[in-house]
């Protein structure tokens, strides 16, 4: 019998795996393999990073400027409708939708703060490489602590609805 609740079902899983691995390999809309490359090589790798970062930092910078504070309240909204249903009404669709969004929020404005530093510093070069690899690094962390918290949860909800003895 295929068990259809979130926290035993293969592609919530999946989902939470693709997510944070997408997460932490998309440096502010930049992938990592472009920092990687751009230190390793320099020259035109180095020129693209700091073009497309350049990019991405100014996208950033777009968005708040025209929908930030929209964003900001629909995202409050989600997360405590998400919070509500989950947590208080018990919906457990709502629990894991919950534990992905809010570290992702986190991750958002992990964003916001390294692209205020990035254009704030007009960073380039080596300066650039470490303030891109320290935020993957802290995204990562998060990651590692809502996937622990993620799955904590999750297997706390099947041994409620399943019990200690399988019954």
């Amino acid at each position: 019998m295929i068990d259809m609740r979130s926290f035993s079902n293969l592609w919530y899983w999946i989902a939470v795996a693709v997510t944070w691995s997408t997460a932490s390999h998309w440096v502010l809309g930049v992938p990592f393999d472009m920092v990687q490359r751009a230190a390793r090589y320099g020259d035109q790798a180095e020129t693209d990073l700091v073009d497309m970062t350049r990019i991405c930092v100014n996208r950033i910078f777009y968005v708040i400027k025209y929908a930030g504070l929209l964003l900001m309240g629909f995202m409050a909204a989600m997360l405590t409708a998400l919070l509500m249903l989950g947590f208080l009404y018990e919906v457990q669709f709502a629990q894991a939708v919950f534990l992905i969004a809010l570290p992702l929020t986190l991750v958002g404005g992990l964003n916001v703060y390294t692209a205020t530093i990035i254009r704030r510093d007009k960073l380039e070069g080596e300066p650039l490489h470490k303030r891109m690899a320290r935020h993957r690094l802290y995204t990562q962390m998060i990651g590692v602590v809502s996937i622990f918290v993620t799955a904590m949860w999750g297997m706390y909800q099947n041994l409620l609805v399943v019990g200690p003895l399988g019954g």
